[in-house]
Formats: C-alpha cells, structure tokens, sequence
C-alpha cells in the first residue's frame, strides 16, 4: 500500500481535478449533517477500502460501517455507511466512487481469470501489465492485488524488460540481452519478449531470468517449452497477448509460470445515496 501521506497527496490532486476552484452545486446548499449509503449494482469483490477511508477522513466524514478489501459483495449490497457535513459528502463523492468502482472492477475481474486459469494449472500466477490509467496505476495494481493478481510491474524502474521495440533498435537479441547483463543491477532481474522458439532458446542460454511468449499461440508456446529441454528450470516463463476468460484456460496448460493479462477494463457499478 501506498504510505499514507503520499495516498493523501494523490487524492488531493484527484479532487482538485474535479472540483478546480469552486464547487458551483455545493456553494449554496444547505450544510447540515446527513447519512449515507454506497451500494453496489452489481456483484463484486470490493477493493478501495483503505483508499477511500482515507479520502473519507480528509473530508471529516466518519465511516460509521464498511466491508474489507477483498470481500465479495453480491448486487445492492452496503459497500460504506457514512456520516458527515453535506457539502464536504457531496464534494468527495465522485472520487470516491470512481476509486471504488474503478479497483472493484479490477479485483472482481482477476479474480475471475484466476479462477479459469487455476482449473487448468493450480500453481500459475495471473499478472497484470503497465497497460494502467496514467495517474491512476497504483489504485488499479492494488485493485489487482486484493483480487489475488500478481501486479508484474508497477514501473519501468522494476525490471529491465526488452521487449520487440528494444530489440528492433538493437537489431539482435543478443546485442540486447548482452548490452542488459552489462549494465544491470544484481537486483534486477532481465526479461526478454520473444515470439518464437528460436528466440526462446537464444534468451535461456544466455541467461535472463523471464522469458515472455508475446502473441505466441498455446501450441507453439508447448513446443518452444519443450524445446527449451534443461534450460527450462533456469527460467520463468510467461505468456501475454491477447489473454482472455475464454482463452486463459489454454494458457494455463502449456507450462509456463505466469500468464499476464492488459485488458483489464471493468468499472463496477456504485452509486452513494443519501438516507
């Protein structure tokens, strides 16, 4: 988790974003202290707890009652029971919903790839990709996270990853893996894009630590697998591209490690009503 004063640098900016100088509605309604309610219209497993706590609290609204990360919450279920000054519930409600809907869309959604990819292969991991909302990739990684995803990276800083575009402008993956090796920390592990078997091969003799099938049909990743003969034991395999529910299944089976999915994009629906 995010520490806690970087959380509230963040949430400021958000809020700023929506309200810029003066919110117009607010202005001249009626302050007094009310109640309410954010329920979901929709099943999911609700992530965004600890986030909007805090964004609660900024704005003085006590959180009377609320589910933990990582609950499962079926259609219409109480998500918050909240109370506070009107004017500051009403500033604050948007952000936090879209904090809410937004990560509980990603929880619920890994989960459910988690679940197919681990009927076919009970020890394979389900990652996301960088493929994030710029400004807004911690809240949707930890949305992974409390779904029971594996987060990959959560920057560019993480790993040094070579994927086609780096080797292109290296012209060989040897160059790259070599040039990669030279100047890496003994703290950062190598991983390499390949899209093919020969490639595969090439990577594992010369030593990364991850080796990622990229676009490469269920098929032709068990033959570069079994290809790989020994190799196989010094290297993390993963598969990414074009990884679905109805496709992770298939994934799952070929041996690798980890299958990482980008099209993480469901917004569950929530909605704050005041009682």
């Amino acid at each position: 988790m995010m520490p806690k004063k970087l959380l509230e640098k963040r949430l400021v900016e958000m809020i700023e974003e929506d309200v810029q100088s003066y919110d117009l509605t607010s202005a001249f309604m009626p302050q007094k202290r009310v109640a309410a309610v954010i329920k979901t219209n929709e099943d999911c497993i609700v992530s965004g707890i600890y986030e909007v706590s805090i964004l609660f609290g900024m704005f003085g609204i006590d959180v009377v009652e609320s589910k933990k990360d990582g609950d499962f919450v079926k259609r219409g279920g109480t998500i918050f029971r909240i109370s506070g000054n009107s004017r500051e519930m009403l500033t604050a409600e948007r952000t936090a919903l879209n904090i809410l809907s937004r990560m509980s869309g990603k929880s619920t959604q890994i989960k459910g790839l988690i679940d197919r990819a681990k009927a076919a292969n009970p020890r394979i991991k389900v990652a996301s990709s960088r493929k994030t909302t710029p400004l807004f990739r911690y809240f949707e990684k930890m949305g992974v996270s409390v779904g029971g995803g594996d987060t990959h990276r959560m920057s560019l800083n993480d790993c040094i990853m070579l994927k086609d575009n780096h080797l292109k402008v290296f012209g060989d993956i040897e160059k790259a893996i070599k040039a990669a090796k030279e100047n890496a920390s003994f703290a950062h592990k190598i991983e390499v894009e390949v899209e093919n078997k020969k490639d595969a091969i090439k990577a594992a003799r010369l030593g990364v630590d991850i080796i990622m099938f990229d676009n490469m049909p269920p098929e032709e990743i068990k033959t570069a697998i079994k290809e790989l003969g020994a190799l196989r034991k010094n290297v993390i395999l993963e598969a990414s591209g074009g990884i679905t529910l109805d496709n992770i299944a298939d994934y799952a089976k070929t041996g690798v490690d980890v299958v990482s999915v980008g099209k993480l994009n469901n917004i569950t629906d929530m909605s704050l009503s005041i009682t």
